[in-house]
C-alpha cells in the first residue's frame, strides 16, 4: 500500500487509535480531509475557516435559474477532475480495515465516490454522489456520465479558461462571468423538461429523514466512532458525535487541525490521514 508509513510511535495518540479500532465494529465517519490527497480540495483549511470558495447552496440552485446555470457550466468543466480523481491511501486502508472486519460501518459526508473506488462496500453516502443526476420535476435519478456525454454533444465549442485549475469540492471550477453565456444546459430525458440537479445535499438542503436514521442506527450500534477528515462544524456530522457520546460509545477523531468535537473525543490525533491509516493498517491487519 502506498502512502506514508512512519511508525505508530511517532505520534503517540496512534497507539490509542489501534487499540479502540482494533476492538472491531468501528463506524467510520468521513469528511472532504480525507479526499485532499485525491486532489479534491476541503471546504475549510487546517484552521477550521471556510476557503474562498462559496458553496453552492440550495436556495440559489432551485430559486435562481442563473445561479442554476452558472453552477451547471462550472460543474459542466470540473467534472473531468472529479471524475478522473482516484482513491488514495487513506481511502484504501478504510477499505482494508472493513475488509478485516474492523470497521463495521462507513458513513461519509463526500459526494466524489472515492471510498467505493478504494474498495470499501456498503458505503452510506450522506450527502448523496457527484455520480448520479436528479430530475427536481419527476425524480428519475441517472448517471452522470449519460449527461456528460449530452453535454458534450450540445456544447462542442465551450472550452472557457478556468480562473484557477482547483476544482471546487462542489465538483466545479471558478469560471469567468462573460463564459457562462456560452453554455448550453439540457433538461431531463425521462420526464423531457424538468431541470437537472446533481444528487448531492446542497448547503441549506435537508438531508433525508431515511438516510438520517440509517446513519444513526449505524453509529448506535458500533463499539467506536472513528471521525476522519471532518472539523465537524456542520450539525450535519457533529450529530453523530453528540449521539456517540449519548449512548457511551467511544469517539476518535483524526483531522489535521482543530474540530468542533475535540472536547467530546476520547482519542484524539492531529496529524494527516496519509501518515496515520496505512500504519494503522499495517499494525492491525498485516
Amino acid at each position: 500500500m502506498g502512502g506514508v508509513t512512519a511508525p505508530l510511535t511517532v505520534v503517540p495518540e496512534l497507539e490509542d487509535l489501534a487499540r479502540l479500532v482494533g476492538n472491531g465494529n468501528a463506524v467510520v465517519l468521513s469528511g472532504a480531509g480525507l479526499s485532499t490527497d485525491s486532489g479534491i480540495p476541503d471546504y475549510r483549511g487546517a484552521t477550521g475557516s471556510l476557503r474562498r470558495h462559496t458553496p453552492m447552496t440550495w436556495q440559489t440552485f432551485t430559486r435562481d435559474p442563473r445561479g442554476r446555470h452558472r453552477y451547471w457550466a462550472r460543474s459542466f468543466v470540473g467534472w473531468r477532475q472529479i471524475a478522473g480523481a482516484r482513491p488514495n491511501a487513506g481511502h484504501r486502508a478504510v477499505a482494508a480495515l472493513q475488509d478485516a472486519g474492523l470497521v463495521g460501518g462507513i458513513i461519509t459526508q463526500n459526494v466524489d465516490g472515492l471510498h467505493q473506488a478504494g474498495g470499501a462496500t456498503d458505503v452510506l453516502e450522506l450527502h448523496g454522489g457527484l455520480d448520479r443526476t436528479v430530475c427536481l420535476q419527476c425524480g428519475d435519478v441517472a448517471p452522470r456520465s449519460e449527461l456528460d456525454l449530452r453535454l458534450r454533444e450540445v456544447n462542442p465549442g465551450f472550452r472557457p479558461e478556468p480562473v484557477d485549475d482547483e476544482v471546487n469540492p462542489d465538483g466545479d471550477v471558478e469560471l469567468p462571468e462573460e463564459a457562462l453565456d456560452g453554455f448550453v444546459m439540457v433538461d431531463c430525458l425521462a420526464c423531457g423538461g424538468g431541470p437537472l440537479k446533481p444528487d448531492v445535499v446542497f448547503f441549506g438542503e435537508t438531508v433525508p429523514p431515511e438516510r438520517v436514521a440509517a446513519a444513526y442506527a449505524t453509529v448506535c450500534s458500533a463499539r467506536s466512532l472513528v471521525v476522519l477528515g471532518s472539523s465537524l462544524t456542520v450539525m450535519s456530522g457533529y450529530r453523530f458525535v453528540l449521539r456517540a457520546e449519548k449512548e457511551g460509545i467511544p469517539v476518535a477523531i483524526v483531522n489535521c487541525g482543530p474540530t468542533r468535537g475535540d472536547e467530546k473525543a476520547d482519542v484524539r490525533v492531529d496529524a494527516p490521514l496519509g501518515a496515520v491509516l496505512p500504519p494503522l493498517v499495517d499494525r492491525l491487519v498485516r
